[in-house]
């Protein structure tokens, strides 16, 4: 499943938070690359206890916290702390796949990836080049969203991110653990859900609407991992 989730951050949050993010002291990308993924990425990155960094990363989470699209998609058990990096003139990142496993420096703790997730900080008039494009069983995907809007996709999928020929891209990455590991459950869980909220948007708590929440919450019970 790939989901675009618009405005996770309105305009003047996401103002506020570049303003933050273009003071920041970058460095070099490949310090978070493994050993594939190093041979093939030209980016820069902040460092986890940058002063920019950990105050934007706290607007994105409390973000997230309330974003019921991302949470009925991602289901997320644990989140890993969002990174950022930025792109300028003839940086990319060639095609790999994401880590299988993430540990959180600051607690020791693991993190599986389930998902991948990547926010948006500069509009796409800012930049040439800069696509994020995701390769997964129903075809290739190019993906350049507004600042503020997020992608969320398999951390199984292939992607890279296209050369920049002009401008700069600036973005958060992270990837999350999901209560439900298989995918395939998830996507079910996640239409079941929107199908439910439309149900009781067109009619109400009608019945059938309360009888199919009890089958949604039954298939989470079953298939979910906390």
């Amino acid at each position: 499943m790939l989901l675009h989730i618009p405005a996770v951050l309105d305009l003047a949050t996401v103002k506020a938070c570049r303003e933050r993010l273009d003071q920041a002291d970058w460095l070099d990308g490949r310090i978070t690359a493994g050993s594939q993924s190093a041979k093939v990425k030209n980016n820069q990155q902040l460092a986890n206890d940058e002063a920019n960094a950990v105050a934007v990363r706290a607007v994105i989470l409390a973000a997230l916290a309330k974003n019921d699209l991302f949470f009925s998609a991602a289901l997320p058990k644990r989140i890993f702390p969002p990174l950022f990096n930025r792109y300028g003139e003839g940086m990319g990142f060639g095609m790999h796949v994401d880590n299988a496993m993430r540990r959180i420096t600051d607690t020791g703790e693991w993190v599986r990836s389930d998902l991948s997730a990547t926010l948006f900080f500069s509009e796409p008039d800012e930049y040439d080049g800069g696509e994020l494009v995701i390769e997964d069983t129903y075809g290739v995907h190019e993906v350049k969203l507004a600042a503020g809007d997020m992608v969320l996709y398999p951390s199984s999928s292939l992607h890279r991110v296209e050369p920049i020929t002009r401008g700069h891209r600036v973005a958060s990455f992270m990837w999350l653990q999901s209560m439900i590991k298989d995918g395939t459950e998830r996507g079910l869980l996640f239409d079941l859900d929107r199908n439910i909220r439309q149900l009781r948007q067109d009619m109400g708590d009608t019945e059938t609407a309360i009888s199919m929440t009890g089958i949604y919450h039954n298939l989470l019970r079953k298939w979910g991992d906390i």
